[in-house]
């Protein structure tokens, strides 16, 4: 990551983690952009995925900064409640208070959540829902901020920009507001911007109606004769005429993650 500069030398998120071993540091933030990547996205399983994978990371994390040791990549954790339950019982001198005491019990409901509200599992008693996925990505949020704090010196206000900066480079360019979506990324064609709404909304199908009000097309019939009608022949949508609902392919998705992503 290259590092970014108003008027005063910023560091970038990796410099700021610096003092976090690599193996640990990468797959963080690997897992924390999975995690906000699948929650732009409106992918509720695949952020409550994500949000495990973090919350293993962080675990072992604070086993290497408080024991010196953690559970190998690759091997089993033990229980997860309990684990954070012996971090936060090691002696005040083992490590930062906040990587000792307050980070195990965040990363501790983060996990509960992802375990106990059906997200990422089968047969869950609650359907995960925007609220849950909505407080799993504002606790990844703190915790890295709070990582930040504590390893580079920052105010969490400046830890929090500095994440917030982050989120505007790696995540795509599509705004969910007022039940709208708007692409925010400038200089894309009708239909590149058509790719890349449908992506957000992959699992879906999509009225045509709406995915032309989206990309604020003036001419609704010249849209689907020179946009829908291309993308349907390339096989990169599917255009059901009957419902006049659109949805993205395989080969379009594909398109998408290799070059608007």
């Amino acid at each position: 990551m290259a590092s970014t500069s108003t008027g005063t030398s910023k560091p970038d998120l990796d410099q700021a983690l610096a003092g976090i071993p690599e193996k640990f540091r990468d797959r963080l933030l690997e897992t924390y952009l999975d995690l906000k990547r699948n929650f732009a996205e409106s992918r509720a399983d695949a952020a409550g995925i994500s949000a495990g994978k973090f919350c293993e990371v962080g675990l072992r994390t604070l086993q290497d900064r408080v024991f010196g040791r953690s559970t190998p990549f690759g091997s089993r954790l033990p229980n997860f409640a309990d684990e954070c339950q012996r971090i936060m019982g090691a002696p005040a001198s083992s490590a930062n208070e906040s990587e000792r005491v307050i980070i195990p019990r965040a990363l501790a409901f983060l996990y509960t959540m992802r375990n106990k509200r059906g997200i990422g599992h089968l047969g869950g008693d609650v359907d995960a829902n925007n609220i849950d996925v909505a407080a799993m990505s504002r606790v990844a949020d703190w915790i890295i901020c709070e990582l930040v704090r504590v390893h580079h010196g920052l105010s969490l206000e400046e830890a929090q920009e500095l994440v917030d900066a982050l989120a505007i480079r790696e995540l795509p360019q599509v705004w969910e507001v007022a039940g709208k979506k708007r692409v925010l990324r400038e200089g894309l064609t009708a239909r590149e911007q058509s790719l890349l709404l449908l992506y957000s909304s992959k699992e879906a199908n999509v009225f045509v109606e709406d995915l032309i009000a989206w990309v604020e097309y003036s001419n609704p019939a010249v849209f689907k004769s020179k946009v829908l009608h291309s993308l349907h022949k390339e096989r990169m949508v599917e255009w059901d005429r009957d419902s006049d609902t659109i949805i993205i392919s395989p080969k379009g998705a594909k398109y998408v993650e290799e070059n608007l992503l």
